[in-house]
């Protein structure tokens, strides 16, 4: 993938591959393209070159199917995006009701069942402004879970949580993985949460891959390439 913006080029022939049941974490410095390369996966942001493909399927080549595609690709976000007046059930069944994916009955169902399973089952009727940063964020775990994907996007999930929440969030991504198949890609600048929960580790700087692998294989040397003189503070 590239990706410009006017003439600065923010992704620089980005290769990746995610596998199913994989959990991929991206690190790298602040400006890296980190968030531009996961927002280009669904189109959130339009690659200037290449593709993407989801089960061998073009993205790029058939956007009059994007919306299929993007049932494939759920998204969490960093500052949840919750819409303030509605309800937590409200907000998880408003877009499967709305596209029509779903009737109003059937998407309180399948609402109530991802609530209970990120424990917040008693919560589905308070409204956002009730709830901490890391209950909303399980909302939004369950809204993005809503279609299910079999990729799950997450743009630094844990970066406005403190540490102890961030640990629960990350803990519930990786149940969610490992239960129900999900493949996911997040990116975060907490190195040592990222090498603790992820399965594989994809190093950016400067709008390149520069390490792609195991998190034991993540060295100093390693860090040195993907955070520069950084690393060493």
């Amino acid at each position: 993938l590239h990706k410009y913006f006017g003439e600065l080029e923010v992704l620089k022939g980005i290769n990746a591959r995610i596998t199913d049941g994989e959990c991929i974490c991206v690190i790298g410095p602040s400006g890296g393209g980190k968030s531009t390369f996961l927002r280009c996966i669904n189109l959130l942001e339009v690659p200037t070159k290449g593709d993407i493909l989801i089960d061998g399927v073009s993205v790029m080549h058939n956007l009059r199917q994007l919306d299929k595609m993007r049932q494939k690709v759920g998204m969490v976000f960093q500052q949840f995006n919750l819409f303030p007046h509605m309800t937590v059930l409200k907000n998880i069944t408003l877009a499967p009701v709305k596209l029509k994916k779903m009737t109003a009955s059937e998407a309180d169902d399948k609402a109530m069942e991802l609530l209970n399973r990120v424990g917040l089952a008693d919560k589905a009727n308070e409204y956002p402004n009730r709830l901490s940063g890391g209950q909303k964020q399980r909302v939004a775990i369950a809204r993005a879970l809503m279609r299910n994907p079999s990729i799950l996007l997450a743009d630094e999930p844990v970066a406005s949580l403190d540490p102890v929440t961030g640990r629960q969030i990350l803990c519930l991504l990786r149940d969610i993985q490992r239960q129900r198949g999900v493949s996911i890609l997040m990116n975060s600048h907490n190195l040592d949460l990222s090498l603790e929960f992820s399965t594989h580790i994809v190093g950016m700087n400067r709008g390149r891959v520069v390490f792609d692998g195991a998190p034991g294989d993540v060295t100093e040397a390693v860090l040195r390439d993907i955070y520069g003189e950084a690393a060493a503070v």
